[in-house]
């Protein structure tokens, strides 16, 4: 696999929307608004997930990522706006969206006293596979992972990056289309992220399709499409590359935190009118 090259900002590049014209959507969400109260945590979303490629979410704390995840993985009900998987219309998260979707969150979800083992077979089991197959699949991707080894080891006795694996393993074992992760390397060592968007990446090239939210830059790949959340709102998306190329100060870091017109202007959108709302969306 290509290594993960953060410095190049040659301008002389084609251009995001054609590279990414050419990549099937697999996912894309239209007009999406979504309000706790009187607070808009989510204003006239538009998304285009690509498949096969490793799709970053990127914005600060308080941008709307969580928010935008949980309505993408079904958690809370959707108030306005469009969704459309693999070319179909979804009003709900239906089980055939469901079956092709795995999932790995923030906070790590895995029983700390059952073995590795033991926490892949009760999902395994919840997917409706035979043990047969548990036991193949298990073996198959925590080899991949390099965690065979660990298959009888008791949760609780893991570091912070096998336990991240295990999850990876976990949401994979059904061989979903989509995989979403919402700040998967929170609290893990720069080698141990690399590691991670490494191994991800790789399985993009295999088809897999992914979400990855983050607000940590150095987790992107310059071919890696980008999509920045600011209050709620997203600025500018694009191949991280051409974004890079276009921006004022040929940072991401200077957009993300704040200099919107900016990235805007890198995305060649037009400027519109933030939204209003003097606290930060979830």
């Amino acid at each position: 696999m290509k290594p993960l090259n953060m410095t190049d900002t040659d301008a002389n590049t084609v251009s995001s929307d054609e590279v990414l014209n050419s990549v099937p959507v697999l996912l894309s969400v239209q007009g999406l608004n979504h309000r706790y109260g009187q607070r808009q945590a989510l204003n006239q979303i538009d998304l285009k997930l690509y498949q096969g490629r490793f799709n970053a979410l990127l914005g600060a704390n308080g941008a709307g990522k969580s928010t935008l995840f949980n309505l993408l993985a079904g958690l809370i009900r959707r108030q306005e706006g469009e969704l459309v998987f693999n070319g179909d219309p979804l009003d709900k998260a239906t089980p055939d969206y469901l079956c092709n979707l795995g999932i790995v969150f923030q906070q790590s979800t895995l029983d700390l006293d059952l073995t590795v083992g033991q926490n892949l077979h009760y999902h395994a089991s919840l997917q409706g596979m035979s043990r047969k197959e548990a036991k193949n699949r298990i073996h198959q991707e925590l080899e991949r992972l390099e965690l065979l080894d660990r298959l009888k080891t008791p949760v609780r006795q893991l570091n912070g990056g096998h336990k991240r694996r295990v999850e990876i393993a976990r949401a994979l074992l059904h061989n979903p289309a989509f995989l979403m992760l919402d700040e998967a390397t929170a609290g893990l060592d720069i080698q141990t992220r690399r590691q991670l968007t490494e191994y991800l990446h790789q399985r993009c090239e295999e088809g897999l399709t992914v979400l990855w939210t983050t607000h940590l830059l150095e987790e992107i790949a310059d071919e890696d499409p980008v999509t920045i959340l600011h209050q709620g709102e997203v600025v500018c998306a694009g191949l991280q590359k051409t974004l890079l190329a276009k921006s004022p100060d040929a940072s991401l870091a200077g957009l993300l935190n704040g200099r919107v017109e900016g990235c805007k202007k890198a995305a060649g959108q037009t400027s519109k009118t933030p939204s209003q709302n003097p606290e930060p969306a979830l």
